[in-house]
């Protein structure tokens, strides 16, 4: 078939180049990268220890959208209607812990994303969700806020000493942050529980409340297949050569 012009019509298999894909590519020959990679990647090997527990730690942004006019609720074989102009109620940061040994992840919605933030979660996590662990397997990306400086600028010096004595901090390569999995929680709670508007904190704090409520009770886990065995194969262009003499 063609168009009145003479030529043929587009295929659907035809180059789109508008469109573009991000993704983190580490450069070729990269020992800093493999190192830290291969640190993580024994760390998710060791067996359970309730004495010292595994948790992943990511964060991400929540837009806060109100609406200017009501919305069209749900009918049958109707969808919601919702007007193209809304109203920014400013954003919400949502940080991530996750236990992927227990089947468990715990949401904290906070206001910002600044150092404050980052060292109450870790009070939290240490004081409130693990009192009675010995030493915290903490794997996160390597933030700026997300350093032991942090917990200083918060704290008492006592204190943020206290707190910085129970992690075991093991941080993700740059340009590795898939090596992380609280990115995969935070990547099925965004599809489940955030692909909608929330007007304020309050709603969505609620809402991801009762998400982790009811994952939490499947204790959904995270099967990791990914070892250093399979990364020396699979990403083989990343780790150095030597020349032997």
């Amino acid at each position: 078939m063609q168009r009145p012009d003479g030529l043929p019509d587009a295929q659907k298999n035809e180059l789109k180049p508008h469109l573009k894909k991000y993704w983190c590519i580490p450069p070729d020959t990269n020992a800093e990268f493999v190192a830290a990679m291969e640190d993580v990647l024994d760390v998710y090997q060791r067996p359970f220890d309730p004495l010292r527990p595994l948790v992943t730690l990511d964060e991400a942004s929540k837009q806060l959208i109100g609406e200017t006019r009501p919305s069209i609720p749900l009918a049958p074989g109707q969808v919601r209607c919702v007007d193209a102009e809304y109203r920014r109620n400013g954003t919400a940061s949502v940080f991530m812990i996750n236990a992927p040994l227990e089947g468990k992840r715990h949401v904290r919605v906070r206001e910002h994303r600044k150092r404050e933030d980052f060292a109450e979660v870790i009070r939290e996590l240490c004081d409130e969700l693990y009192p009675h662990a010995k030493t915290i397997l903490l794997v996160m990306d390597n933030l700026n806020t997300h350093k032991i400086a942090s917990l200083y600028q918060t704290f008492e010096p006592e204190m943020a000493r206290r707190l910085a004595r129970k992690l075991e901090i093991h941080y993700t390569p740059k340009h590795g942050s898939w090596l992380n999995m609280a990115e995969i929680e935070l990547s099925v709670m965004s599809r489940q529980c955030m692909n909608t508007y929330f007007e304020t904190q309050e709603q969505l704090t609620a809402a991801i409340a009762e998400w982790e409520r009811l994952r939490n009770e499947i204790q959904t886990g995270i099967d990791w297949q990914f070892t250093t065995a399979r990364a020396r194969t699979k990403l083989k262009r990343l780790y150095p050569v030597l020349l032997v003499k």
